[in-house]
């Protein structure tokens, strides 16, 4: 009888074994159903992406050799026994106005970026 007991024990584990499997790959399906309605949705093609995500990154490469290039030139006009002195403080100074310079011309390139995708979905609509 034990023998009985211990089989019917083992069929139901599997039953709720398999319940939680099918449980699990339903939740997976409506996760994928999800995403695949918001990629659907997204009025963004591939080139509006490679826009948006180009533009700001070429506009914070050339701004940054700016302004290293005008740094440079600021920097030059001090002695070198001045520069020395001035050493950490300048390379301080730098990285605060460096800093600062990419996330302002990092913030207007990607709003020129999405406007500029905007103004695409328009003349398409």
């Amino acid at each position: 009888m034990s023998d009985e007991m211990h089989n019917t024990d083992s069929g139901s584990d599997s039953a709720s074994g398999a319940d939680k499997a099918i449980e699990s790959l339903q939740r997976i399906d409506g996760k994928v159903d999800e995403l695949r309605s918001q990629m659907m949705s997204d009025p963004d093609s591939l080139g509006d992406k490679l826009l948006k995500m180009a533009i700001p990154a070429v506009t914070g490469l050339v701004a940054g050799h700016l302004f290293q290039m005008v740094w440079d030139k600021g920097t030059n006009r001090l002695d070198a026994e001045e520069e020395a002195q001035q050493g950490l403080l300048m390379s301080i100074a730098f990285a605060a106005a460096s800093a600062a310079f990419g996330a302002v011309v990092s913030t207007l390139s990607g709003r020129g970026s999405q406007a500029l995708v905007d103004r695409r979905h328009r003349k398409r609509s």
